[in-house]
């Protein structure tokens, strides 16, 4: 009986795409697979007839020989009804056209696709580094010492004794997935020989045991920039965790934090701070010096200051890492109250307190204008 043409079979034209190919053959097998028939043998037989059509037309060269020669191109056996047809399983053409799809949902590439598909990135390593508020906004470099993995000296990363080398999985022939037959489904899973790796170590080096790595504490050098600021990280980068079966290493990323400082108080660029200043340079007026992250200042504090003005320095704040400008430094005035006086002094206030009460609300506005307050709290209706 004569073969019919495949891309009858397939349904499909003799110019198609390749993808077009594939999604004909898809339709063709979910409807004549032998699981959803077990007992019809004429859709068995469809079902391989679209598998031996899939096979020849999905690769480039057979497809290229079939277009010229016909059937005669492809298959030598044609004339007395061999065919390329290897039964109903899931392998071959099948596992190929709907391979992308279970690859995607299961994370793996069995088969031609293995190789490289082992190798994975090394992982992220984090290290918290406190600093002062002073490192913080003018910069420094300095070392670090961090745990980490790293590529065994022994056996260069190989993790088989010097001498020999690692072999091909038997149970997954190198890729590390093996694919199971689940019904009507085929799964690609690690394979639970290799664990993925792709390789066996029958000799493992002695010095990590055939783990290809080796854990120690490694000296890095770190540069922190001027304005970084609390929770902010510098990334530095190939220097995490070695990559698995050739693949990169991870990063390794600094965070900051901040120690409280004695004085300032940091808000984005802007510093803040409280100023103590005694009544008699707040009733009569003062300098004030003030300390700054570089330098001192002085602030003039007018005659009658109250506790709570602030003033403000242009400039004397912090220079962020992406900032242009620096930041503002702000003065909080606290009016500070005396302690632990003499009689003499008591004596004195007393005296003064008396002359101010004598003067009225032109010496203690605030005063005036709380008492004015209350008393609209006690006004009968």
């Amino acid at each position: 009986m004569a073969k019919r043409d495949f891309y009858e079979i397939l349904g499909v034209a003799k110019n198609a795409t390749e993808e077009e190919i594939k999604k004909s053959y898809r339709k063709l097998a979910m409807k004549y697979h032998p699981d959803r028939h077990p007992d019809d043998k004429g859709a068995e037989e469809k079902f391989k007839e679209a598998k031996e059509a899939y096979e020849m037309l999905s690769d480039a060269q057979k497809r290229a020989a079939y277009d010229r020669f016909g059937h005669a191109g492809v298959d030598p056996n044609a004339a007395a009804g061999g065919g390329f047809g290897g039964g109903p399983g899931f392998n071959g053409g099948f596992a190929e056209a709907f391979g992308d799809i279970f690859g995607d949902i299961f994370g793996g590439a069995g088969g031609a696709r293995g190789g490289r598909g082992n190798a994975f990135r090394g992982a992220d390593l984090r290290y918290n580094m406190e600093i002062s508020l002073e490192q913080a906004a003018h910069g420094f470099a300095t070392d670090i010492r961090v745990p980490a993995w790293e590529n065994c000296n022994v056996c260069g990363g190989a993790g088989a004794k010097p001498g020999t080398k690692p072999k091909a999985c038997a149970t997954c022939g190198g890729s590390g997935a093996v694919r199971m037959a689940q019904g009507f489904f085929s799964i690609q899973q690690t394979c639970p020989t290799c664990h993925g790796s792709g390789r066996v170590i029958a000799h493992p080096c002695q010095n990590c045991h055939g783990d290809g790595r080796i854990k120690h504490n490694k000296v890095l050098e770190v540069a922190i920039p001027a304005g970084i600021d609390e929770g902010q990280r510098i990334r530095l980068a190939g220097k995490g965790e070695p990559g698995v079966n050739g693949g990169p290493p991870g990063d390794l990323y600094v965070e900051i934090r901040i120690t409280p400082h004695e004085v300032f108080q940091r808000d984005g660029d802007d510093l803040h701070c409280e100023v103590p200043v005694s009544i008699a340079a707040a009733i009569l007026g003062s300098d004030v010096e003030v300390g700054t992250l570089k330098e001192k200042v002085s602030i003039s504090i007018p005659e009658g200051t109250q506790s709570g003005k602030t003033f403000r320095l242009r400039g004397k704040g912090i220079k962020g890492v992406r900032s242009s400008y620096p930041g503002d430094l702000y003065c909080h005035v606290r009016v500070e109250t005396p302690v632990r006086l003499t009689e003499k002094q008591k004596k004195l206030l007393r005296e003064f307190d008396l002359s101010i009460k004598e003067g009225g609300a032109k010496h203690s506005p605030q005063a005036k204008s709380f008492v004015d307050k209350m008393k609209g709290f006690f006004t009968a209706e």
